[in-house]
């Protein structure tokens, strides 16, 4: 990835640091030189990395530790690593739109609306535009339609 770069992580994308399947060796990759990246998160991806660790957990994909050491090792680099899209009315409202024009669901559209809002920032500052990091192909196609580049960590065995 080039210097400055700028990731924002879906939840399918962000669970692969913490939880070994395709794609977590290059999504761990891009974390090892987060000196050249910006990572950028929707605040409700707390909820959904927690709920997919605990979700795992129940369905016996995860052990007991495996479930604490994830969610602990997500917890402080949700607090340290990560900037944080609010939530507000103006997302919501945008995102509903692009639930309509697309299919999506209901939190792939907010994620999509939060990342064309950081990337929208990041260009108004001639920052790089933002690239999303996503293992969801409804939300991807849906991201490339609307201009932004995607990575897909299960493109990466």
């Amino acid at each position: 990835m080039d210097a400055n770069v700028g990731l924002f992580f879906r939840r399918s994308a962000a669970v692969k640091r913490y939880v070994s399947e395709v794609g977590t060796a290059w999504v761990i990759s891009l974390f090892r030189a987060s000196n050249q990246s910006s990572f950028y998160v929707a605040r409700i991806t707390l909820t959904e990395v927690v709920s997919a660790f605990t979700r795992r957990l129940k369905g016996k994909s995860l052990a007991p530790r495996q479930t604490t050491k994830a969610k602990r090792r997500f917890r402080h680099d949700f607090r340290r690593k990560f900037f944080k899209l609010e939530i507000n009315a103006l997302l919501i409202e945008r995102a509903t739109d692009l639930a309509e024009k697309y299919a999506l669901r209901g939190y792939d559209a907010v994620q999509l609306a939060a990342a064309l809002t950081a990337n929208e920032a990041r260009i108004a500052v001639n920052a790089l535009p933002l690239i999303l990091v996503s293992a969801d192909n409804d939300l991807n196609a849906a991201a490339t339609a609307e201009g932004l580049a995607v990575e897909n960590p299960n493109d990466y065995l």
